[in-house]
């Protein structure tokens, strides 16, 4: 079971600060991210949000492995 933090929004859509979701083997960010959308569809309503894995922001083939740590980053807006 790998754990996933959320940030901001993300954090209020899934309802926690950290969710516990199966990583099988083998699995990608775009797979990651296309489960959190089945579990949480209100992730689709943000613009965007990014994947980070173990502090780095990764890219949609990136495997990830049980150990990592994974974090939901929404959309920031500057002024």
């Amino acid at each position: 079971m790998g754990n996933i933090l959320a940030f901001g929004i993300a954090k209020e859509i899934v309802g926690a600060a950290s969710v516990g979701i199966p990583f099988e083997e083998g699995m990608t960010v775009e797979l990651l991210t296309a489960k959190l959308e089945d579990l949480y569809p209100r992730l689709r309503t943000l613009r965007t949000f990014m994947v980070a894995v173990n502090g780095e922001y990764a890219s949609p083939g990136q495997i990830i492995r049980q150990e990592d740590e994974v974090a939901i980053i929404p959309p920031v807006s500057g002024g």
